[in-house]
């Protein structure tokens, strides 16, 4: 009997919850040839001046690697620290979970990059023409 064609749709991520929640173990492992245990986290950073939200940084860990989402710095805060405070929490709780590496992206000639290597990241790859036709740096920081 001939399979039924299927039918791809546009959905919100709740009506696949449930299928990720039975398969992506089993897909992951295949997919890097070991079982996999999969906890990823997200964690959501803010620095704060009286009360009043000055800095954000999003990070997400998984499969003992962190990635650095979102770093923003509100413009009159910038170049006092925070940016750099910021990263250095995400790095610590990186480390509590055991991650050997932290991660991020940038626009590979823009100050970003520059800060960020002044913060001790490196250059692990260039993505050609990655977010909006602009190369994209690839940056890594190893934690262990």
């Amino acid at each position: 009997m001939p399979k039924a064609a299927a039918e791809i749709e546009a959905v919100r991520p709740e009506r696949t919850a449930e299928f990720r929640r039975a398969h992506e173990r089993d897909a992951l492992s295949t997919e890097w040839g070991f079982r996999i245990v999969w906890h990823e986290q997200r964690h959501e950073f803010a620095a704060t001046i009286g009360g009043t939200v000055v800095g954000v940084l999003g990070l997400r860990i998984a499969a003992s690697l962190a990635h650095v989402d979102s770093l923003i710095v509100a413009p009159e805060q910038r170049r006092t620290g925070i940016g750099r405070a910021l990263l250095e929490r995400a790095e610590a709780v990186a480390n509590y979970y055991n991650c050997h590496k932290m991660t991020l992206e940038v626009p590979a000639a823009r100050p970003p990059r520059a800060f960020f290597e002044a913060c001790g990241y490196k250059l692990e790859a260039i993505l050609p023409q990655h977010t909006w036709k602009l190369d994209v740096a690839v940056m890594r920081k190893f934690l262990l």
